[in-house]
């Protein structure tokens, strides 16, 4: 892995474990196993690199999450396999963490990613939800943004009821309920 890849690394890691304030440049440098004169040699700085982390997270949540969207299946079966796939549910969400963090809420340029990332999500959702209501899968009357939004709330609000509670089972019971709801809103006989 080059150099730079491992600082992105690291941030990543660290960002998610420690937020914006506690991912000091010698942290990073210590986890990737970089100097500093390589650490600025590649990145203007620590913002600068916390930029490229928060773009690559993104950008591997948007791959994860696509893959079981767009996969085989019903609607119903396709958001089944988002809700339902394996995660580091005690961790928390990679970018919903980000939220968490007052310093990426208040700089525009960390934040738009994540605010890109989650509304890309809801979007897509919502699309998937809609496909059921055209296909007759889902009972007319239902709002495919407001069910999109809800299934992202239940994931992230579920990372954080896990992590204060040091148990993956409100998360899991959160999906379930969730699932057993939209099941409630089939047409299916």
């Amino acid at each position: 892995m080059s150099t730079p890849d491992r600082l992105i690394e690291a941030t990543q890691e660290l960002l998610w474990e420690r937020g914006y304030v506690g991912t000091s440049p010698k942290a990073i440098q210590q986890r990737a196993g970089a100097g500093q004169g390589s650490m600025y040699h590649h990145f203007a700085g620590k913002s600068d690199l916390a930029l490229t982390a928060v773009l690559r997270t993104s950008a591997e949540m948007r791959e994860t999450a696509g893959r079981l969207l767009d996969g085989p299946g019903t609607a119903l079966e396709r958001i089944s396999a988002y809700l339902l796939r394996e995660r580091d549910v005690l961790r928390g969400c990679p970018v919903g963490r980000l939220t968490m963090d007052p310093d990426v809420v208040s700089s525009e340029a960390l934040r738009a990613p994540v605010e890109e990332t989650l509304g890309w999500l809801r979007g897509r959702l919502a699309g998937i939800v809609q496909e059921g209501l055209d296909d007759g899968e889902f009972s007319p009357g239902i709002v495919p943004a407001e069910i999109a939004a809800t299934v992202v709330a239940t994931v992230q609000g579920g990372y954080v009821l896990a992590r204060a509670s040091g148990s993956t089972t409100a998360f899991d019971a959160g999906v379930r309920g969730l699932l057993s709801l939209l099941a409630r809103h089939t047409d299916q006989a």
